[in-house]
């Protein structure tokens, strides 16, 4: 454990943690303030709680026939979730994307790691980033802030980052509105289009798109997959608003107060997910956004994401300990296949689409 990350996460616990310490870099910054500060979108939720399965008394099946097996952009999975980009770019970061990777090749979910930048621009942080040799079998997605793009950035910057993290696919961020209160902000995006399809045509993987917690609607998604975008997480509303987190980081007080007026900003994930969907019915999808259960992970997947992504509510356990973020990652899976044997399908595909998710 690096010795300048001790102290604990939350004060009341007195449980170790990985991260501690003062520091003024923006990642550890970032992560401080998610898991210390009440960072959450008011005012708006996911969406998740307007949608309900109707319970089936005979489901016909065994639990333990139930399957999470899926495939997304032909690699197969053992489950249809996701540890979303979360962190890297210091030691302690780097520390917990390799908790997070080995929790997820132990489970089989696919792996984010967080903005890449940094180690494009200070090479000594590349390790922070490189967590193959802990996930060897489990997809990959490296990352990058599209806007990026406008300020000097190229294909051959995405190259690097895929090479650094050693990934499977690379995802672009969409972050118009956290860049706007982060004081050292980049809102260049104008023109950004042609730029995402321009690293989509050259790069030798697939390149996705995700926001990062205001959501992308079916107009927006039809743009960017016909720019050539292999995959979209739409990342809706309803759990982390980086306008808050800005807001905690800004001194600026005319600053702190406008992005207060953000707080209920952004599309609700269930409404994301089910107007990509219908816009782009056979576009792969990836539905996150403040997914705190199994269940709804399954209202998700129901709604017709292909895969389901978890954030925040898997870095305080990441933080904790790898026994806390275990269990997590295990509470989630037997929710997602309880809501499963509830509705009575054994499937993943059969899940999707199910006539049982009923809006309330």
């Amino acid at each position: 454990m690096n010795d300048e990350m001790k102290t604990t996460a939350k004060a009341s616990d007195s449980r170790p943690h990985l991260l501690e310490g003062k520091t003024g870099e923006r990642k550890i910054e970032h992560v401080r303030l998610c898991l210390n500060e009440d960072v959450g979108g008011r005012g708006v939720a996911t969406g998740f709680e307007r949608y309900r399965f109707r319970h089936n008394a005979l489901p016909e099946l065994n639990f333990d026939d139930i399957t999470l097996n899926t495939v997304f952009l032909g690699r197969s999975l053992r489950t249809p979730l996701l540890i979303s980009s979360m962190t890297g770019g210091s030691a302690a970061t780097g520390e917990i994307n390799a908790r997070l990777a080995e929790a997820a090749q132990r489970r089989g979910w696919a792996l984010g790691v967080g903005s890449i930048r940094a180690a494009l621009e200070r090479p000594e942080l590349e390790s922070t980033f490189r967590v193959r040799e802990r996930a060897p079998d489990i997809p990959v997605i490296a990352n990058l802030g599209a806007v990026q793009l406008s300020y000097g950035f190229d294909a051959g910057d995405c190259r690097r980052a895929v090479e650094i993290a050693e990934a499977d696919w690379l995802v672009l961020h969409l972050n118009g509105l956290q860049e706007v209160f982060q004081p050292e902000g980049n809102t260049g995006f104008g023109s950004l289009l042609p730029k995402i399809e321009q690293v989509c045509r050259t790069l030798e993987v697939p390149v996705g798109v995700k926001e990062v917690g205001w959501g992308i609607d079916g107009e927006t998604a039809l743009k960017l997959y016909g720019a050539g975008v292999s995959f979209i997480d739409v990342s809706g509303a309803g759990g982390t608003s980086w306008s808050q987190v800005e807001k905690f980081r800004s001194a600026d007080p005319v600053r702190r107060a406008a992005a207060e007026a953000f707080a209920d900003w952004g599309i609700p994930t269930a409404d994301c997910i089910a107007d990509v969907r219908a816009a782009a019915p056979e576009g792969a999808l990836i539905g996150s956004g403040g997914l705190q259960s199994g269940v709804d992970a399954a209202k998700a997947l129901a709604l017709g994401a292909d895969l389901a992504g978890f954030g925040r509510s898997l870095l305080g356990p990441a933080v904790e300990s790898e026994e806390a973020l275990e269990a997590a990652l295990e509470q989630a899976e037997l929710e997602l296949r309880t809501a499963m044997f509830g509705i009575g399908v054994s499937s993943v595909g059969a899940l999707r689409g199910t006539p049982r998710l009923m809006r309330i």
